[in-house]
């Protein structure tokens, strides 16, 4: 099914590298404005934040079956990832120059979690609709293992990714920032 269904196939070739792009060149912006001598710590533990909020759900939809409760976890995670990309950026701007290209960047930081969201949903609409009483399913708030478990070089290749463009960079900012904390708080 998964090498047929157009939705999983945007989702995991085209909506999963997507985002994995932006948030590499999310970092390089960091480091173009010296994020260590600006914003620091605080901004860093912010993005780090962000990544959890939408990680928590994305690792949930790699390997388990996505049903009511998952499409919930993935309803919340999105908006309280909006809210701290907006809490991010206002903090940001308060010290650091936050060039069109990083705001760009922020864009598609904000919208892929939104387009795998909406893509999740369609392809699991009768759980959607029953996470709010409509439609003929039962709402399922059962945590099970995929069905049909993606392919393992996908997973170990997107797994990969993400340690490798993803997690690598944000703590070497963080550790960056750590280092540096005396010079940005005084």
């Amino acid at each position: 099914m998964h090498q047929t269904d157009p939705t999983m196939l945007i989702l995991l070739y085209f909506v999963l590298p997507v985002w994995l792009l932006a948030g590499i060149s999310d970092w390089l912006c960091h480091r173009r404005t010296h994020i260590e001598a600006t914003t620091g710590v605080k901004e860093t533990l912010i993005h780090i934040l962000m990544f959890i909020e939408v990680g928590v759900p994305l690792l949930a939809a790699l390997l388990l079956q996505v049903n009511a409760l998952l499409i919930g976890v993935m309803i919340v995670c999105f908006f309280l990832h909006e809210a701290t990309a907006l809490w991010d950026v206002s903090y940001a701007v308060t010290a650091r120059e936050v060039s069109p290209v990083e705001q760009h960047v922020h864009s598609f930081l904000e919208m892929v979690p939104l387009m795998a969201l909406l893509l999740v949903i369609a392809r699991h609409w009768e759980q959607f609709l029953a996470l709010f009483g409509a439609g003929p399913a039962q709402a399922d708030y059962s945590l099970s293992l995929k069905e049909e478990m993606l392919p393992m070089g996908y997973i170990v290749a997107i797994f990969s990714a993400i340690l490798l463009l993803e997690l690598l960079p944000y703590f070497e900012e963080l550790k960056r920032c750590w280092k540096n904390r005396k010079k940005v708080t005084g």
